[in-house]
């Protein structure tokens, strides 16, 4: 799940650690595909260790938060839910847990003073990992929901970026992330939309290719805006990157902070189409 990052701008890092980047993405983003073409549990256990590793470093990134019995609560909800969507409970029994465990961690952030930060860490962690499960299910139409997914918001990181650097012009949010321009959020908009479109005319669609095309739009769009939540995130705390446990990347939200917001947007739409379980046959039908 890798992504050049932003479009130039002061943050960008030298070109020496371009290479440790280019083999970082290869390694993990074939590593990706390789489970998410397994599904199952291992594709269940990547989307659990994804959102351990979000609320990890949204602790981290707000400062003595990391510590303590209300993050101590909170990582131990995030595991209870995340080993019911290991075992393969149904998306309506996950997603109702996940509700319950938001309300109690609310109301003792709200009675020991903590507020509601960590409340919304855990649900920012675990909402596009539950939808990712019960997108990807166990068959063929969620394997190719997942690949639509990928296809699009790679596409959309990769094109913004190096339509931007071509095109340059307006930011498109100096104070967020001096490096992105209107520029590339346009372009990778555009061919997102391209290789949204792509996608359904190579597979067997249920809606056709017009639908899907608009769909990619709305997650390009999705996407660009959840990189720019992660990067206001960033900049509120102080740091570069969400922390370095990917070599030459930074973190793990730093890579999938689009991906994990389209997802919960692809997951929303699918399962209005269709049905909240097997949502990607809204799409996908075999």
């Amino acid at each position: 799940m890798s992504k050049p990052g932003d479009e130039g701008g002061p943050t960008r890092r030298p070109r020496s650690n371009l290479q440790v980047r280019a083999v970082s993405a290869l390694v993990l983003g074939s590593v990706v595909l390789l489970i998410t073409y397994l599904g199952g549990l291992p594709f269940r256990l990547m989307a659990a260790v994804t959102a351990g590793a979000i609320l990890y470093e949204w602790l981290a990134m707000r400062p003595g938060s990391k510590t303590g019995v209300h993050a101590t609560i909170a990582i131990a909800l995030l595991a209870v839910v995340m080993a019911m969507m290991i075992l393969g409970l149904s998306a309506g029994a996950v997603f109702l847990a996940l509700a319950g465990i938001l309300v109690v961690l609310a109301l003792h952030g709200w009675a020991s003073g903590e507020g509601l930060g960590t409340t919304a860490g855990v649900a920012y962690a675990a909402a596009p990992a539950i939808a990712l499960v019960h997108l990807r299910a166990d068959d063929q139409s969620g394997f190719l929901a997942i690949l639509f997914l990928f296809a699009v918001v790679w596409t959309s990181d990769i094109m913004a970026y190096f339509t931007g650097r071509r095109l340059g012009g307006p930011k498109l949010a100096p104070s967020i992330s001096p490096g992105k321009t209107w520029s590339g959020a346009i372009g990778g908009a555009a061919f997102a939309v391209v290789a949204g479109a792509a996608f359904a005319m190579h597979e067997s669609t249920v809606h056709g290719v017009v639908l899907l095309a608009l769909i990619a739009l709305v997650l390009s769009v999705i996407s660009q805006l959840g990189d720019l939540f992660e990067s206001a995130l960033k900049r509120r705390s102080g740091v570069k990157d969400s922390s370095n446990l990917i070599p030459g990347h930074g973190g793990v939200m730093d890579r999938v902070d689009g991906l994990m917001a389209a997802a919960l947007a692809l997951y929303l739409v699918a399962a209005l189409l269709g049905s909240p379980e097997m949502p990607a046959h809204a799409f996908f039908r075999f």
